[in-house]
């Protein structure tokens, strides 16, 4: 397994991938655990790379997992390139079946998500991680170490994967916000 992406880009994908839409709550695949998948599939790679042109084009956007486009399924993008609250940065990346295997340095924090436009939500995760997953297209095993806002993007997507929303993890009623600013 290896200790990082060993530069992986999405051109590995092999594909452009194609804009897709993206579902809101209350759509009952954003609450269904996804399947794992196997990483060489075309199909898997195709969602991949369907999954990181969708989160190109959606400003604000630093992740995208496949529930959030209808599908069923443990595959996501993550991509926090520039973001000022980003310490550690892979830049982007498609992980498969990915799980958190180390989890330490926990903070709440603010998040959104294009699943739930209208709100945000008072989250406390995991400030500093270990993530095994596989690549899509080579199924490559990746072991990925990471911190601050990249691994709360990487709990947030791998939440998605599982059934999961950030309301799903705030502390209550209270933890909850309208948004102030729309993306």
């Amino acid at each position: 397994m290896s200790d990082a992406l060993h530069g992986w880009t999405p051109e590995a994908l092999g594909d452009p991938g194609e804009v897709l839409p993206v579902v809101t709550a209350p759509d009952a695949v954003l609450s269904r655990p996804g399947p794992e998948v196997d990483p060489s599939d075309p199909k898997v790679v195709r969602l991949a790379a369907d999954l990181m042109a969708t989160m190109r084009v959606s400003p604000g956007c630093v992740g995208l997992a496949a529930p959030q486009v209808g599908v069923s399924a443990q595959v996501f993008v993550v991509d926090v390139t520039g973001h000022p609250k980003a310490a550690t940065v892979h830049g982007a990346f498609a992980l498969c079946n990915a799980k958190v295997v180390e989890a330490s340095r926990w903070r709440p924090g603010r998040e959104g998500c294009m699943s739930v436009p209208e709100l945000t939500g008072d989250v406390k995760r995991a400030g500093r991680v270990v993530v095994e997953a596989a690549l899509p297209g080579t199924g490559e095993p990746v072991r990925l170490t990471t911190d601050a806002f990249e691994a709360r993007a990487l709990q947030h997507e791998i939440d998605h994967c599982a059934g999961l929303l950030f309301l799903d993890r705030a502390a209550g009623a209270h933890a909850i916000h309208q948004r102030k600013v729309y993306l």
